[in-house]
């Protein structure tokens, strides 16, 4: 089981085991594992590495998992040797089966995990540009735990599960009239009632260490750590996740000593992460882009262990991919791959594509490409996916308490 203690970034300080912040310089915590080497379990799903995640127990039927395999299509199409991709979605015929179709699964498992183990049962609030709320809606269906996930009105269309109605009745579904950094402040105003708790975004270690598996997964079968990583970002927390875990993998010391250099990249114009570490001053906001799933206006870019921390530690780089060259980039991966994949991860063959044109990395370089997302199309063809609908439409947070003390 995941044996840990929880420490500040900064300054290590041991930290109570549900901490979200440090209270010194407001740095991310850290978990800290007993079992320096990481010993797979005969566990289904990412439960396996059940040594590095924050639990006790397991939800035995969250299956989702990171599936590791080298590429043949994309690497010829690219010229690249050693190219293993992570797909993290919906291709059975490969083994992949995450429920939802992307790599917040790996997040909502532990994370759901964790809340259960405090024992309270607190309705658990998400804030969501539609992918997480629609993990943290499969998992709920599955343990019963209450969840109210805040998701952009723009959005609802990523809101279905494969859970029949019934299986997700104690999910409550707000529509937010603005962008996922609306939904992000209505939440935080909710989430401070009592009998409410907060699912904490990039500060959770449940979330970071489940989507480190990705890492993880990738170690195990290569035996070493790749030198490479991409990977389309959003808040970042992603390629902290990923930095962290091989943090781990290299004091395990059997897969190698040098950090894999992280590749993020962002959808321009809407990428304050490119922005910020390129020197730029951030563009205004468009409303329409490639994938919205990808903005968020306030990433944990230069608090203590955030992304600045893990790109410089990292030798790493972001990179601006326009909505064109996504699409193109979404294209050759589905022809070259022969399977489907949500718009977000796009960004990461494209920035992938950039990189490997330039010459930033080399034929034979071990490169590990995250899709983050993918199987929208094969999950149709065995699933029914049923539309989750939102009960309320709010633009700030008053309307939202007044529903649900109408609710008790």
């Amino acid at each position: 089981m995941g044996e840990y203690r929880l420490r500040c970034v900064s300054d290590r300080s041991v930290q109570p085991a549900y901490s979200l912040a440090c209270p010194h310089d407001n740095s991310l915590l850290r978990t800290d594992y007993q079992a320096r080497q990481i010993e797979p379990k005969s566990l289904p799903g990412i439960w396996r590495f059940l040594d590095w995640l924050p639990v006790q127990g397991i939800i035995a039927k969250a299956e989702g998992a990171p599936l590791t395999y080298k590429s043949r299509g994309l690497a010829k199409e690219l010229g690249l040797e050693n190219l293993y991709i992570s797909f993290n979605g919906y291709w059975p015929e490969r083994g992949a089966k995450n429920p939802t179709c992307s790599f917040k699964d790996l997040e909502a498992a532990p994370t759901m995990q964790r809340l259960l183990e405090r024992g309270d049962n607190p309705t658990l609030v998400v804030a969501s540009a539609g992918n997480t709320a629609r993990a943290f809606a499969h998992v709920s269906s599955l343990t019963g735990q209450p969840l109210l996930l805040f998701v952009p009105e723009k959005a609802l269309d990523r809101m279905w599960t494969t859970s029949i109605a019934k299986g997700v009745e104690q999910v409550t579904l707000m529509a937010v009239q603005g962008d996922y950094y609306d939904a992000i402040q209505i939440a935080e105003k909710v989430q401070s009632l009592p009998g409410f708790a907060a699912e904490g975004g990039a500060r959770n270690i449940a979330r970071r260490d489940g989507m480190g598996c990705v890492m993880l997964d990738a170690a195990l079968n290569l035996a070493r750590m790749p030198e490479h990583y991409f990977q389309a970002v959003g808040s970042g927390t992603g390629g902290i996740s990923a930095w962290e875990a091989a943090l781990r993998l290299r004091a395990d010391g059997r897969f190698g000593s040098l950090l894999p250099r992280l590749h993020l990249a962002q959808n321009l114009p809407n990428a304050p992460i490119y922005c910020a570490w390129k020197g730029l001053e951030a563009e205004s906001p468009c409303s329409d882009m490639f994938d919205d799933v990808l903005f968020n206006r306030k990433p944990p870019y230069a608090i203590p262990g955030g992304v600045k921390d893990a790109l410089q530690e990292t030798r790493g780089e972001v990179y601006g991919i326009t909505d064109q060259q996504a699409a193109a980039a979404k294209k050759l991966f589905e022809q070259s791959e022969e399977i489907d994949i949500l718009n977000a991860p796009a960004i990461a063959v494209a920035a992938l594509e950039q990189a490997a044109r330039s010459g930033s990395i080399e034929a034979k370089d071990i490169i590990l490409l995250n899709i983050t997302g993918g199987g929208l199309a094969r999950i149709k063809e065995e699933h029914t996916l049923h539309r989750l609908m939102p009960q309320i439409t709010v633009s700030h947070w008053e309307p939202a308490v007044q529903f649900l003390e109408g609710k008790r």
